[in-house]
C-alpha cells in the first residue's frame, strides 16, 4: 500500500502550486496563522477530490442524489482514502434536536424500553418524542407550550369597566369587551383581583348557554358568552399567526408566555410512554440524568435480553464521557450546547465505527475546550489513528500540535501572503524552526503584573442558570475581564445572566455570519452602500449602477463573476464569465470611474489600499475596523464563502468596534486564531478598553487570561460539580490559587517565575 497521500500542484483559493506528502496511518497536524491556506489544502482539495471520487462509485440514480463536488484546482491528488470531515459548522440546533438524538444513543435507549419496560407502551417508536405514536398530543413532543400571560393581558386592580382587560381588541369599550362589561354575571365594577374562583372561572371560560347583549353600528343583539381564555385561544393560538398581519402579529406575541408544557411536564412524551418504568425509572427519568450518572444506572441491568441493549448504551455514553461530556444529559437541546461541546459530539459518532483505513479530517477540534479537556481531545484523535486510519488535523493549540507525528506549516502570512509550505517535520523540529509558528511555540509569556483599576461595578446576583447555584459576582467596569473555567462549568451562563441584567451590552457571540456567494466584506461592513453613493456623485449615474446585485450586474452571470454548470449526474463546471472576466459588472459601469478607479478596480483593491484611495470617513472608520483585527490583507470584493473560520470570527468583531463608553461582551474571540493572532486580538481588547469600555470575554485561551486585568473562574468542574466561582482576582493572584484546573494550566504556561509572590 502507499505510504503518502501525494498533493501535486494545487491552486485551491490562495494556494500556489502547493506540491505535498502527508503520511498515511499518522496524525498530521496543519498550522499556520489565520487565512495561511490550511482550510485549502486539507478540506477545500485533499476532502472535496476524496468525497467527489467516493461518490463517483455509486450509481447514477444515487449520484443524482448526494451532494455534488467540483473537482478542486490540482494537478494530482493520488493515494486518496475515504474521508470523514468533522468540521466547525453548528450541530442542529431545532428545538426537537438533543444531545440523545444527535449521538443516537436515545435510539438505543428506545428500544431498551420497549423490550425491557413495564408496561410496555409498544414498539421503539412510541418513545419517540418526533413520531405521533411517542409525542406528548398537547406540546407535539416539543416539551413547551405556549399560553396567555395572564398576569398581563389581566390587571387585578382594576374593574372590567375600569380597562381590566388589557389586550387591546378585548378592552372595555370594544364590542368583544363588552362580552365581559356587559355580563349579567360579573360584576363590571369590581376588581378583578377581588374575583371569586367561580367568578374567574366564568370570565375564562364561561358556561353553556350564557348569553349577554352587545351592540355596535348595526345595532344590538343577544349572542353566546365566549370566556376570555377561550376566545384568545379560538382567535390566536388554534390559528397560524403567520397568516395575520405583522401588527397583529407582534401585539399577541406581547402577551404571550412560553412554560413548560402541563400536560407532560416537559418530558415530551405522552402518558403511555411516561407509565412504562425500568428500576422504577421512565425513559424521561433516565434521559434527565447525567451521562455519567446514566452509565450507573445502565449497568445495574443483567437481564438476558435487555443487558446487550443497555451494553451497547453504555458504551455509547462511555465514548461521551471519555470527551469531558460526561455532565451533559441526553435530554439537553443542541442548541443549547456551546461551539465546543457541539464539535466533541461530532466526534463521539464515528468513534464506535470499525472502520479501517479512512481518513478522518477534522477543523480545529480544541475549539471552546479548556487546557484540562485538550488532553481528553487528544486521546482521541490518538485512538482513531491506533485503529490504521490516517487523521488530519488543522488547529493552532500547542498540546494538540504536540501530539502530532507530522506537522504541515502553512505561509509565512495570510492571504496573498500565504498559500505556500513553509515547513514540514515533526513537533519538535517545527518548535525549533524560524517559521512564525516555531517562534510562538518557543514563547513563554508572562502575567500581567499592573493591572487596570476598575471604574465601577456591574453585578449578576442570585443567578441560577442551568447548573449555576445562586451565583453573585461582581464584574469590574474600565477593565478586561476574562471568565474562565472548564467545559460545563457555567461560564455560558453566567455571561448570559450578565447580558441579560445589562441590555446595553455589544455582544459578538459565536453565530455564524450570513454567507453567500454575493456577500463580501465590503457588503457585510456597510462600505459598499457608501461607495455607491461617492461613484454616483462623481459620475452622474445611478446608484444602483453600481451594484452587482442590482443594475450594473453583468447580463450573462448576473453579477457573479462565473457561471456555473450544472452537468446532471456528473460533477458542475465552474468557469469564469468570459464577458465580464469575473468583475461581475456591465462594461458601461466599469467605464464609469473615480480617480481613474472603476467599481470593480475598487473591490479589488485590500483593505488597506482601500484606505489610501477613499477620503470619505465613513468608508474610513469600517476600513479601519478591519485593520484592527488585523485582515487589512482581504479584498473588499472576496466572498465571504472563502474565508477562514478565524477570519469569519474577526471580521463579525469588526462590526462591533468603536463605541466608546459601551460595555463588550466577547464569547471566545480567539476561535480559529492562530498564536501570532491572538497577540494581536489581546492587543485591540487592551485598546477597545484605553479608550474607555468594559471588555468581558469568555476565553479558555491563556494568552488572554495571562493579560486580563481581572479573572472570574467558574467551576471547580462541569454538570452538577460546577457552577460555582471559585476565583476572583488578577492573573497573578490566580497562579497562586488551590483547587482551579485553570490555575493548574496557567502556572505551567507562563515563563518561569514570573507571576510567582514576592
Amino acid at each position: 500500500m502507499p505510504d503518502f497521500i501525494t498533493l501535486t500542484g494545487a491552486r485551491e483559493n490562495n494556494l500556489k502550486d502547493v506540491t505535498l506528502r502527508i503520511p498515511k496511518g499518522r496524525l498530521t497536524v496543519f498550522t499556520g496563522v489565520s487565512g495561511s491556506g490550511k482550510s485549502s489544502v486539507v478540506f477545500d482539495t485533499i476532502a472535496v477530490e476524496s468525497q467527489r471520487q467516493l461518490n463517483e462509485t455509486y450509481p447514477w440514480f444515487v449520484r443524482n442524489r448526494l451532494p455534488k463536488f467540483e473537482r478542486p484546482h490540482a494537478d494530482a491528488l493520488e493515494n486518496l482514502t475515504p474521508a470523514i470531515v468533522v468540521d466547525q459548522r453548528p450541530v442542529g440546533g431545532h428545538s426537537r434536536s438533543t444531545v440523545g438524538t444527535m449521538t443516537d444513543v436515545y435510539s438505543v435507549i428506545r428500544v431498551l424500553f420497549s423490550r425491557h419496560g413495564t408496561p410496555s407502551a409498544g414498539p421503539a417508536t412510541a418513545y419517540s418524542f418526533n413520531d405521533p405514536s411517542g409525542m406528548c398530543p398537547e406540546c407535539d413532543g416539543l416539551g413547551r407550550a405556549v399560553g396567555p400571560d395572564w398576569d398581563r393581558i389581566l390587571d387585578p386592580d382594576r374593574s372590567l369597566a375600569d380597562g381590566a382587560v388589557r389586550f387591546p381588541p378585548f378592552a372595555a369599550g370594544t364590542w368583544q369587551g363588552q362580552t365581559y362589561t356587559n355580563s349579567p354575571d360579573l360584576d363590571p365594577d369590581k376588581p378583578v383581583g377581588r374575583f371569586t374562583a367561580a367568578e374567574r372561572e366564568f370570565l375564562l371560560r364561561g358556561r353553556p348557554g350564557s348569553k349577554v347583549t352587545v351592540s355596535g353600528s348595526g345595532g344590538t343583539w343577544v349572542t353566546d358568552y365566549e370566556g376570555l381564555a377561550d376566545r384568545f385561544e379560538r382567535l390566536y393560538l388554534k390559528r397560524d399567526l403567520s397568516a395575520m398581519s405583522q401588527k397583529t402579529r407582534d401585539l399577541v406575541r406581547e402577551f404571550l408566555v412560553e412554560g413548560v408544557c402541563p400536560a407532560c411536564r416537559g418530558a415530551r412524551l405522552n402518558a403511555a410512554a411516561l407509565a412504562t418504568r425500568i428500576g422504577g425509572r421512565s425513559i424521561a427519568d433516565c434521559t434527565r440524568l447525567q451521562v455519567t450518572d446514566l452509565i450507573t444506572v445502565l449497568r445495574e441491568i443483567d437481564d438476558p435480553v435487555a443487558g446487550p441493549i443497555a451494553g451497547a448504551a453504555v458504551a455509547a455514553l462511555e465514548r461521551i464521557e471519555a470527551i469531558g461530556l460526561g455532565y451533559l444529559s441526553l435530554d439537553r437541546e443542541t442548541a443549547t450546547l456551546s461551539g465546543g461541546e457541539g464539535q466533541r459530539l461530532k466526534t463521539v459518532r464515528h468513534l464506535g465505527s470499525s472502520l479501517t483505513g479512512m481518513t478522518y479530517i477534522f477543523d480545529e477540534p480544541s475549539v471552546g475546550l479548556h487546557p484540562r479537556d485538550v488532553g481528553r481531545l487528544g486521546d482521541l484523535l490518538l485512538r482513531l489513528r491506533d485503529k490504521g486510519n490516517t487523521v488530519l488535523v488543522v488547529e493552532h493549540d500547542p498540546d494538540v500540535i504536540a501530539l502530532a507525528d507530522h506537522v504541515v506549516d502553512m505561509g509565512p502570512g495570510a492571504g496573498a501572503g500565504g498559500g505556500t509550505v513553509v515547513f514540514t517535520g515533526t513537533p519538535g523540529e517545527l518548535a525549533a524552526s524560524d517559521t512564525l509558528t516555531g517562534r510562538c511555540l518557543r514563547r513563554r509569556p508572562a502575567v500581567k503584573e499592573e493591572v487596570r483599576q476598575a471604574t465601577g461595578e456591574l453585578w449578576v446576583k442570585g443567578a441560577d442558570r442551568h447548573n449555576l447555584r445562586d451565583v453573585t459576582v461582581r464584574f469590574p467596569t474600565g477593565v478586561l475581564t476574562a471568565v474562565t473555567g472548564v467545559a460545563g462549568s457555567g461560564k455560558s451562563s453566567l455571561v448570559a445572566e450578565f447580558t441579560a441584567a445589562h441590555e446595553e451590552a455589544v455582544v459578538v457571540d459565536q453565530s455564524s455570519i450570513g454567507i453567500s456567494g454575493r456577500s463580501t466584506p465590503a457588503t457585510y461592513l456597510g462600505v459598499m452602500d457608501t461607495v455607491r453613493k461617492i461613484f454616483a456623485r462623481e459620475t452622474g449615474a445611478e446608484a444602483g449602477l453600481f451594484s452587482f446585485n442590482s443594475g450594473g450586474a453583468c447580463p450573462t452571470c448576473e453579477g457573479r463573476g462565473i457561471i456555473s454548470t450544472d452537468l446532471a449526474f456528473m460533477d458542475p463546471v465552474t468557469t469564469t464569465c468570459h464577458d465580464c472576466e469575473g468583475r461581475r459588472f456591465r462594461e458601461e459601469v466599469l467605464r464609469l470611474t473615480v480617480r481613474g478607479k472603476s467599481v470593480a478596480d475598487v473591490l479589488e483593491m485590500t483593505a488597506e489600499q482601500a484606505l489610501d484611495f477613499f477620503e470619505d470617513e465613513a468608508v474610513g472608520r469600517r476600513l479601519r475596523a478591519l485593520r484592527d483585527v488585523g485582515l487589512t490583507y482581504l479584498t473588499l470584493g472576496q466572498p465571504l464563502s472563502t474565508l477562514s473560520g478565524g477570519e469569519r470570527q474577526r471580521i463579525k468583531l469588526a462590526t462591533r468596534l468603536h463605541r466608546t463608553g459601551a460595555v463588550y461582551v466577547l464569547d471566545e474571540p480567539t476561535t480559529g486564531l492562530h498564536m501570532a493572532d491572538v497577540a494581536g486580538l489581546v492587543g485591540l481588547l487592551e485598546r477597545l478598553v484605553d479608550t474607555g469600555n468594559t471588555v468581558v470575554v469568555v476565553e479558555h485561551n491563556l494568552d488572554v487570561v495571562a493579560r486580563a486585568d481581572w479573572v472570574i473562574d467558574l467551576g471547580p468542574d462541569g454538570g452538577r460539580d460546577g457552577g460555582e466561582v471559585v476565583f476572583e482576582g488578577t492573573p497573578r493572584q490566580l497562579l497562586e490559587t488551590d483547587g482551579s484546573f485553570t490555575a493548574e494550566h496557567l502556572r505551567r504556561f507562563v515563563r518561569p517565575g514570573t507571576g510567582t509572590p514576592a
